[in-house]
């Protein structure tokens, strides 16, 4: 079952922000916190490959429990060098259910993050997100 891991995920990250954003789209993409792609190589229980966002990315390390419902730990370690040199996000997820009479489903993890490093005047440590990855075909 980890080998559904492999590959690569089209990441999105929100802010848990509670009130409803009714029809303002703006309000509603104001939520997201990060766009990217997950790329996973899987050999056995540990994790390893990139999340990319067009102009930086990290490099990922990490471990998988497939035990029901499988479970991810990844440490997102920026890249020295580059715009995300000493960053560090930390990913916690699951693979969401599948339905045994699902429509097209599409394999998702769902999960949070969360900034362990400070990087910049706005971007403090301890900030959280969650997150949906969705496999690509």
């Amino acid at each position: 079952m980890p080998n559904i891991l492999n590959g690569k995920w089209t990441y999105r990250s929100f802010f848990n922000d509670p009130a409803f954003v009714g029809d303002d789209k703006q309000k509603a993409l104001d939520l997201i916190f990060a766009e990217a792609t997950f790329t996973f190589e899987i050999s056995g229980t540990e994790l390893k490959g990139i999340i990319d966002w067009g102009s930086g990315g990290l490099d990922l390390k990490g471990t998988v429990s497939s035990a029901a419902p499988l479970t991810v730990k990844i440490i997102g370690l920026g890249r020295p060098g580059t715009q995300t040199d000493g960053w560090r996000y930390d990913y916690h997820g699951n693979l969401a259910h599948e339905w045994p009479n699902a429509v097209k489903q599409v394999p998702a993890l769902v999960g949070t993050v969360i900034r362990v490093n400070a990087h910049g005047p706005g971007a403090p440590a301890g900030v959280t997100a969650s997150f949906i990855a969705v496999k690509q075909s």
